[in-house]
């Protein structure tokens, strides 16, 4: 079986994510949405937050299962039995950015690929950090979240913004 990693903070999981899953669950036989600590980062949802709504994005897909890592993303992969990681670019500055991760994360675990597709046009404008901004301000998300998120969206909201 072939097994890829999507991973990020989704902190919120956005619609060009969801994207990016559900063209790696068609490229490979399972596909885990590891939803990521990052230190240097000061995220809106916790960890188990994020995973719920990652979750509840990807539930149309019998292939992906989301779980939580806080540890080396090498780790997690070289765990999993993940021969590839699969990661979204929207620009020259996030291929720079990942080809360098791609480089680390082979050096840490050597079988490990990285397979980086392109954001589609559609969604190349769309950010965390963007939703993040709009939750605040209490803007409509329908066309930046995933539908499958919303209501778990909806139930975390209440007691976030």
């Amino acid at each position: 079986m072939k097994t890829a990693v999507c991973p990020g903070s989704f902190d919120p999981i956005t619609v060009g994510h969801l994207d990016l899953v559900e063209r790696a669950a068609a490229i490979f036989d399972e596909v885990i949405l590891c939803v990521m600590v990052n230190g240097e980062k000061r995220p809106m949802f916790s960890l188990e937050e994020r995973l719920e709504l990652a979750r509840a994005a990807a539930a149309h897909l019998p292939n992906v299962r989301a779980e939580a890592c806080d540890g080396l993303l090498a780790d997690f992969a070289r765990e999993k039995g993940a021969l590839a990681l699969v990661k979204g670019v929207r620009g020259g500055t996030d291929f720079d950015w990942e080809t360098q991760m791609a480089q680390i994360n082979r050096d840490l675990c050597p079988q490990l690929d990285t397979v980086l597709l392109p954001a589609r046009p559609e969604h190349n404008h769309i950010s965390s950090t963007m939703v993040r901004e709009m939750l605040r301000y209490h803007q409509a998300l329908d066309r930046y979240i995933p539908a499958g998120a919303m209501s778990a969206l909806q139930r975390i909201r209440q007691g976030k913004v």
